[in-house]
């Protein structure tokens, strides 16, 4: 590594190749929780037995669902223009919606663990022409090696949270290292962007949240059917992207809304699907019938709470329920994306906590088109009221919708800073196929 490399970064080098031998203890454990895949854990070795394909390959990496939901348009852009796509993810989940959602041709990868070697064994084998990285998931060896090889590289869609902004100014010469290893910074709005700025990118642009430009989520009708008529003409409220902690206020809110609406169903979707038998133990102490959607069951007219522990299955809830509450936010987790329940037509509530998308949630909230809660108390008495009076939550749904109407633009933006880069791949193969 060049000589001013920070000394945290040359000693960050130098632990993640000791520790490579330490990998597959790593690895085991992860598969032990269920977070690996046993069939490819090879990946994350940087080896594979997927070929590269011909010609100009452009390399996305995206940490985990919500950064490749945010990206598809654009792999689907980039796809259209002829280039080879790879996209890279860490999570089971986002493995499962890359084998579901990625254009024709495009390939998924777990992405190595950050060491040397395996960082080296995996650009060695995919030789990328491009390189974007989504948001804010910055792996230094990664970075470096990228860089190093000279390929060029940019931060997509990027954010960064005001906690990180904060930990990244303890250690100045550090970030600033990574980020001018960026040819160029989109960022997702002007306080991203400032913030970048002042950790030292030296080429930022706002391009906007390609959050607001996704599709709206897929809502299979062959499996919608069966829910509408299971739940009929029954109350429904939902609570979408839960956390620990905000189970028990939805549990809370059901318990003091059915008094007033009698069988009144609540759909609760955890952030985890895998914790449905932990939101199900939450609900049955207090004595209400639960089906979990995992096991094949669909509400019946004695179920109380219906848990949709699935995935890729948030626009089924979306396109049944009237109002939604989004989670993440009653919690000191930061909140999570709005945007899906509004192109689908529900009204949004959520909690104070919603650093994560603050200017998304700020922009709904100045018009009207989300309601935020500050309690249990608060969540009863919006979803009592518009359940009273249905016009009321599509007032607020249709204003949500046309603010993200407003909003939105960022994928033109985005491919328009990528054109360029684009552009010189094709004339480099053109030059060297001549």
């Amino acid at each position: 590594m060049a000589e001013r490399t920070p000394v945290t970064l040359r000693a960050y080098r130098l632990a993640a190749g000791g520790l490579t031998p330490f990998a597959s203890l790593l690895l085991a454990r992860r598969l032990k929780r269920g977070k690996e895949d046993v069939a490819r854990l090879g990946e994350r070795y940087g080896r594979t037995t997927v070929r590269r394909p011909a010609g100009a390959l452009v390399w996305l990496h995206a940490a985990s669902v919500g950064e490749l939901l945010a990206v598809l348009p654009l792999i689907e852009r980039i796809r259209e223009q002829g280039f080879a796509i790879l996209t890279t993810t860490g999570t089971l989940t986002s493995a499962k919606l890359a084998a579901e959602r990625l254009p024709k041709g495009a390939i998924h990868q777990f992405v190595p663990l950050d060491a040397p070697r395996f960082v080296t064994r995996f650009l060695n084998h995919w030789r990328p022409d491009l390189a974007l990285f989504v948001e804010s998931d910055l792996w230094p060896n990664l970075i470096t090696g990228i860089s190093d090889r000279g390929i060029p590289l940019m931060l997509v869609n990027g954010r960064l949270s005001e906690r990180s902004f904060n930990t990244w100014r303890r250690v100045p010469s550090t970030i600033s290292t990574l980020l001018n290893r960026f040819d160029l910074c989109l960022a997702q709005s002007p306080s991203h962007a400032e913030r970048y700025r002042d950790l030292g990118a030296p080429r930022v642009t706002t391009t906007g949240n390609l959050k607001l430009d996704g599709p709206q989520p897929p809502a299979d009708e062959e499996k919608l059917r069966p829910l509408r008529f299971s739940i009929g003409h029954r109350p429904v409220i939902a609570a979408t992207s839960t956390h620990p902690g905000e189970e028990e206020i939805i549990v809370q809110a059901h318990l003091a809304l059915r008094k007033m609406f009698p069988g009144l169903l609540t759909i609760i979707a955890p952030r985890h699907p895998e914790r449905g038998d932990e939101v199900a133990a939450v609900a049955s102490t207090s004595k209400l019938n639960v089906v979990l959607r995992s096991r094949g069951g669909l509400p019946t007219p004695r179920t109380d709470i219906y848990i949709a522990d699935t995935l890729g299955e948030l626009g089924l809830i979306y396109s049944l329920v009237p109002m939604v509450f989004i989670g993440g936010s009653l919690v000191s987790h930061g909140g999570q994306n709005p945007v899906e329940a509004v192109k689908l037509g529900s009204a949004v509530l959520h909690g104070p906590h919603i650093s994560n998308f603050a200017e998304i949630y700020a922009e709904l909230d100045t018009a009207n088109g989300a309601l935020p809660v500050d309690s249990a108390d608060d969540l009863i008495a919006a979803m009592r009221n518009w359940l009273e009076h249905p016009s009321e939550a599509r007032k607020y749904a249709a204003a949500a919708s046309h603010t993200i109407e407003q909003l939105g633009g960022a994928l033109e933006r985005t491919f328009g800073s990528l054109q360029p880069y684009l552009l010189q791949l094709r004339l480099e193969r053109q030059s060297r196929n001549a």
